[in-house]
């Protein structure tokens, strides 16, 4: 099932309500100041509830340091910056040898 936008599942316990379920969604939210993804709650032998949960993958700008200054992407840049950087020397990292 689908609360809220994260995939569900309850196992081992019948009567869980969407409140309930709410609040588990809330509290890994809280714990981990992400959005989750998908959840699994357990009913533990010992009476303890289990949570698994997938967090949402978050996107990221990759910042690159070119010209002394950091910027994200090069799709701002005109045609005489952008030739500047595709024509310079890039350097790898070199595996160390022991």
């Amino acid at each position: 099932m689908v609360v809220n936008g994260t995939e569900v599942s309850v196992k081992g316990i019948a009567d869980m309500s969407e409140q309930e379920i709410t609040n588990y969604i809330s509290y890994v939210k809280e714990q981990t100041h992400e959005p989750v993804d998908s959840i699994s709650i357990a009913c533990r032998p010992d009476g303890t509830v289990a949570l698994d949960y997938q967090l949402r993958p978050q996107k990221f700008e990759r910042i690159r340091r070119i010209t002394g200054y950091l910027v994200g992407t090069i799709d701002r840049w005109n045609d005489a910056k952008r030739a500047e950087e595709h024509d310079r020397v890039k350097h790898g990292l070199m595996a160390a040898h022991a």
